[in-house]
């Protein structure tokens, strides 16, 4: 989603330009299963060129996330009761655009994030969980540095945080990134408005770091993957059955 990063630079001095972050779109938030009787509350946040009618495309899409964490809660845990909420309530930026290496759609997309989050609470006590992907992980992190109710926040395929370390989240914080995801080729850095700065994955930033095998970028809601399953055990709130 955000390999210009890295052209960018290069991009702009050649003459070819970026679009400018397109005209918002339709926003859809879909939850399967019942939050009101749910032992866990998971939410999906997904990343660039995410629309209404690429939804449920897939396991890559966040409704088949969705279908997939669940089928998976099943098998790993049939007497839980996980909710999953699939949110597209942001306008998910074009990937061939500017608005993929800038964070204006990110910081947006918290405020309508923690609004959502609130909205759960007033549904259930039971612990949320937040699994971001890729540009997902920028408004994640935005959201839950400001304050969220929630338990957990996992990033997988990040371009990069604009927080220092683990700190400045109060949740606890996974991160996870697959072998053959190009988005490690991205600099994780900030240069003006351009990028998002620390990477998750580093030792410093200080997130437990889990294991998801050599899945490339949209892979991490793959049946049969260990990012799947451990994406699956941290929003049931087992840490001990997540493995690195």
């Amino acid at each position: 989603m955000l390999r210009w990063l890295a052209l960018a630079g290069v991009l702009t001095a050649a003459g070819t330009f970026l679009m400018w972050p397109g005209q918002p779109g339709a926003r859809l938030v879909r939850t399967y299963g019942d939050v009101a009787t749910a032992d866990r509350v998971a939410v999906i946040v997904p990343g660039a060129d995410t629309t209404v009618a690429t939804f449920d495309d897939s396991t890559r899409r966040p409704g088949g996330a969705a279908r997939a964490l669940l089928a998976e809660a099943a098998r790993l845990a049939p007497g839980e009761r996980l909710a999953v909420v699939a949110w597209l309530g942001y306008d998910s930026p074009p990937t061939l655009s500017l608005g993929a290496i800038i964070d204006d759609a990110a910081v947006e997309g918290a405020a309508e994030l923690r609004r959502t989050v609130a909205g759960l609470r007033t549904r259930t006590d039971a612990p949320i969980v937040l699994l971001c992907h890729s540009y997902g992980s920028v408004l994640c992190a935005e959201a839950a540095a400001s304050g969220l109710p929630v338990t957990d926040l996992a990033v997988f395929g990040s371009p990069g945080l604009d927080v220092p370390s683990v700190a400045a989240l109060p949740p606890r914080v996974w991160a996870g990134l697959g072998d053959d995801d190009w988005i490690r080729f991205v600099p994780k850095t900030k240069i003006g408005p351009l990028g998002f700065g620390t990477d998750p994955m580093s030792p410093g930033f200080g997130a437990r770091v889990f294991d998801v095998g050599p899945g490339g970028h949209s892979d991490y809601f793959s049946p049969g993957t260990a990012s799947l399953r451990n994406l699956t055990m941290i929003a049931l709130g087992h840490p001990e059955r997540v493995t690195s």
